[in-house]
């Protein structure tokens, strides 16, 4: 049986309407043809515009090293105040480097307020057989001019997300996303607690540590605790960063995880976090490719196409398909480098690659259609693909 509907209403209001409509139509008919304003000049484009700025151009204003293991740069703009950020947020770098164009993201550890200031300041570590960290650390220097894009990433803390309290697991030189949330909380533009479990291999690899320790002596919202895995030394923990640790410093059952360090620490938490026996949400890693090493690597070809240009290249199963882009010079949109932002996403027209596990973040529909990110695929024999 079908239901009947009334809509109360005069017969004033439909007249009203009509002259509303009547009017608009005149209004839009008389109007000049060019906006009285440029959509540039409106205030919401202008502050969209100087968060998510397509590029930007900075300039190395300075370098601080870190004895022999590392170097901090840091970074101004003499053309646009630089795009604000969240503490945990990442700077995506584009480099040419000989005939290869390349993308490497590097987490930001200044502070949000300094982007206000305009600063900024990443940390590169040199790795073995580093082809991107080992050409900045060797090639940036002061007053170099540098192209980078609007922060990105989601570690970050979200109060409708996480726990007011912070464990921060880092190791190496993925101390820097909490160096700088360390900074935040400090400056009070972060309200949660931070407790810092930093593993590095010895004292002498820890960086950063006297800033970290005056933070932790006057803050009482951050605490931080070093922990050594080849060095038995007074005033450390021992060992590596796990389920025993994390409860022994955890400031109360109510907290998030945040990781962000070497492959090997996300391996080795893989079975120590499920000790813990806490909900999914709150633990967060920050995005990271385990890398996959052949036995033996077998050499390929690539065919790429490119807006209805092809091209032929060399490619290696030891290596991601998007290596053998950039090694080739052919310039493919990228971001995270581990298949999370999306960026690089090509159409696998015919061949098979192969995904690490826990690495495939594609969508349903992508992994139905042969849509791939070859940020994190590795080639198993002959491929094609369509890019752009």
């Amino acid at each position: 049986m079908s239901k009947k509907f009334s809509v109360n209403g005069t017969f004033k209001d439909s007249v009203n309407t009509v002259k509303f409509l009547t009017e608009r139509k005149s209004f839009i008919n008389n109007a000049q043809a060019v906006l009285p304003t440029r959509t540039d000049d409106f205030g919401v484009n202008k502050v969209a515009k100087s968060i998510h700025p397509k590029e930007q151009k900075l300039v190395i204003s300075r370098i601080e090293e870190h004895k022999a293991l590392a170097k901090s740069y840091y970074f101004k703009s003499d053309v646009a105040p630089l795009a604000y950020f969240k503490a945990g947020q990442y700077l995506t770098f584009k480099l040419e480097i000989g005939n290869a164009v390349v993308t490497r993201s590097y987490s930001i550890a200044s502070s949000p307020a300094s982007a206000l200031r305009g600063e900024y300041q990443i940390t590169v570590k040199r790795i073995s057989d580093g082809f991107v960290s080992d050409y900045i650390l060797d090639n940036w220097h002061v007053g170099d001019e540098v192209t980078a894009y609007a922060p990105e990433g989601n570690m970050t803390y979200n109060p409708l997300r996480d726990a007011e309290n912070i464990v921060a697991i880092a190791g190496g030189s993925g101390i820097t996303p909490f160096l700088s949330l360390a900074r935040a909380i400090d400056q009070g533009d972060e309200d949660c607690t931070l407790t810092l479990l930093y593993g590095c291999r010895t004292s002498d690899e820890i960086l950063f540590k006297a800033e970290l320790d005056s933070l932790s002596e006057k803050n009482e919202k951050i605490n931080v605790i070093y922990v050594l895995s080849h060095s038995d030394e007074e005033g450390y923990e021992k060992g590596f960063v796990g389920a025993d640790i994390i409860k022994k410093y955890a400031p109360d059952e109510n907290y998030s995880i945040f990781v962000c360090g070497p492959g090997g620490l996300y391996k080795f938490l893989e079975t120590e976090l499920p000790k813990l026996q806490k909900e999914r949400k709150y633990i967060r890693f920050e995005v990271f490719s385990s890398g996959k090493k052949a036995e033996e690597a077998k050499e390929y070809s690539i065919k790429v196409i490119n807006r209805g240009t092809e091209t032929v290249i060399k490619a290696s199963s030891s290596e991601t398909v998007l290596c053998s882009f950039e090694r080739a010079g052919i310039e493919v949109p990228a971001r995270c480098h581990t298949g999370e932002c999306g960026f690089c996403r090509s159409k696998l027209v015919s061949g098979k690659v192969y995904i690490p596990e826990g690495e495939d973040k594609r969508r349903i529909a992508d992994m139905q259609f042969d849509f791939i990110h070859p940020c994190c695929s590795y080639p198993e024999g002959d491929l094609v693909i369509r890019i752009n």
